[in-house]
């Protein structure tokens, strides 16, 4: 009788540590799977914001245009023909294709890194091929391609021209007709 005692003792402490080691081990995949999910839900958040300081950057190169209406004819102007414009008024439209083209590079970087939704990439993609090919912004970036990052560079040099431009001017020219 008393070994019988002492195997059922045993038996049921070999039951307690394996139910013991069967819940230690479901608290930690039940831990894994938060914290998978916390992760995924910081990405996402991390993304979101990305996007957002994205649209932002190139809200803060176009908002000057659109509460200044000299600065809005010069860059309207300057992308069509440069030649058009004086040397004081092709120097703010130098700054503002920069600033521009800042603002699509770090669009670009994002996109690169996944932080920027597909959706939301293509539309940033095709403004910018609108964009970089008007006549004025194309002569810039012949003039000064060096102050943006190689990947950018040959982004930009590897787009292909829309069919049919419209820039700010083409799309006046457009509604005249």
């Amino acid at each position: 009788e008393g070994r019988f005692r002492g195997t059922i003792l045993t038996m049921n402490w070999d039951a307690i540590s394996a139910i013991s080691q069967l819940i230690g081990s479901l608290a930690v995949v039940l831990s894994v799977l938060y914290l998978a999910v916390q992760v995924h839900q910081s990405t996402r958040v991390a993304k979101l914001a990305m996007q957002d300081a994205a649209a932002t950057a190139l809200r803060d190169v176009t908002k000057p245009l659109m509460e200044n209406a000299e600065l809005e004819r010069i860059w309207r102007v300057g992308i069509e023909d440069l030649s058009a414009l004086s040397l004081e008024e092709r120097a703010r439209f130098f700054h503002a294709a920069y600033q521009f083209l800042k603002a699509f590079e770090t669009i670009h970087f994002h996109h690169v890194y996944g932080m920027m939704d597909t959706d939301l990439w293509e539309g940033w993609h095709g403004l910018l091929r609108h964009y970089v090919f008007a006549p004025g912004m194309a002569q810039y970036w012949k003039l000064r391609p060096e102050v943006f990052s190689e990947r950018f560079r040959n982004f930009v040099n590897s787009l292909e021209p829309p069919t049919n431009q419209r820039t700010v001017g083409t799309l006046l020219k457009e509604e005249r007709s």
